[in-house]
């Protein structure tokens, strides 16, 4: 007798399993608000195909081009041929630079550099003195620039503010490519930047840091000092679409771990913190 019901309790148990339901994900997930990517000088110590290996196991479909994989001079043959192999791994090259302008020539170069390449944005990085210059060729080319913030580091732009004071206007093309991390070290409010210069913002570069001063150094995102989570909500705020690249500093030898262990943080937060 207790054979039958221990038999028939089983078999109320397995039956129960079988018509629970199971636990799995439906519709978007919240990072899927977002298009993380990573910076290329993250993997500056590496080729190109060992770079699209790091960011396919990532499943990581975006990067920032360096002229170490894709020099200024390039043909647009040897462009067409860069962007094939990128695609081989599921990844576009999807801006360029950051490109250091300190000349009009080298202005000229850069823009004609993105032209070939079909990019509508390119980072850049111009002396004070070439602003005027480079809003010119804005307005000539049709091509955007994404300044690139430096931080207290005594290079030019050190913050947002900067781009603003001197092009005045984010109608004229000239815009940011935000570095959320040298940010904190110069002691902003990255949020209410963020929604400040919303229309400023055209590619974002994100980090962790040891500490918010100028001796703070690159560390993995999560285990440093920055709270991702209002920073998270303000890009929503102001609804964003653009880029989010990982830009990890630290380890050049050995970055991968770091970076996937950041991207990894990101995307797991932003699906906690749900739509």
């Amino acid at each position: 007798m207790k054979k039958h019901i221990f038999t028939l309790l089983m078999l109320l148990v397995t039956a129960s399993f079988m018509t629970a339901d199971a636990q799995l994900v439906t519709g978007k997930r919240g990072s899927d608000d977002f298009q993380l990517g990573v910076a290329g000088f993250s993997y500056r110590k590496f080729n190109l195909e060992q770079t699209l290996k790091y960011l396919q196991s990532m499943d990581v479909h975006y990067f920032s081009v360096k002229d170490w994989w894709l020099p200024l001079n390039s043909t647009k043959e040897q462009m067409d041929a860069f962007k094939a192999k990128c695609a081989e791994y599921g990844v576009e090259g999807y801006i360029l630079g950051p490109i250091y302008m300190k000349s009009e020539a080298e202005v000229d170069r850069a823009f004609a550099y993105a032209a070939r390449y079909g990019s509508e944005v390119f980072i850049g990085v111009p002396t004070y003195e070439l602003i005027d210059y480079v809003i010119k060729k804005v307005a000539e080319t049709g091509i955007r620039v994404a300044i690139h913030t430096h931080g207290p580091d005594g290079q030019p732009f050190p913050n947002i503010y900067k781009i603003v004071e001197l092009v005045k206007d984010p109608k004229l093309g000239v815009g940011c490519c935000m570095d959320l991390g040298h940010s904190i070290r110069m002691g902003e409010d990255v949020c209410k930047d963020i929604v400040k210069y919303k229309d400023w913002i055209y590619d974002i570069h994100i980090k962790d840091e040891t500490e918010a001063s100028k001796k703070g150094k690159t560390w993995e995102i999560g285990r440093g000092v920055i709270d991702f989570k209002p920073i998270i909500k303000a890009l929503r705020k102001i609804k964003y679409t653009g880029k989010i690249s990982m830009e990890f500093e630290k380890n050049p030898n050995d970055p991968h771990p770091g970076v996937a262990e950041s991207i990894g943080y990101l995307r797991g937060m932003m699906d906690a913190m749900g739509k």
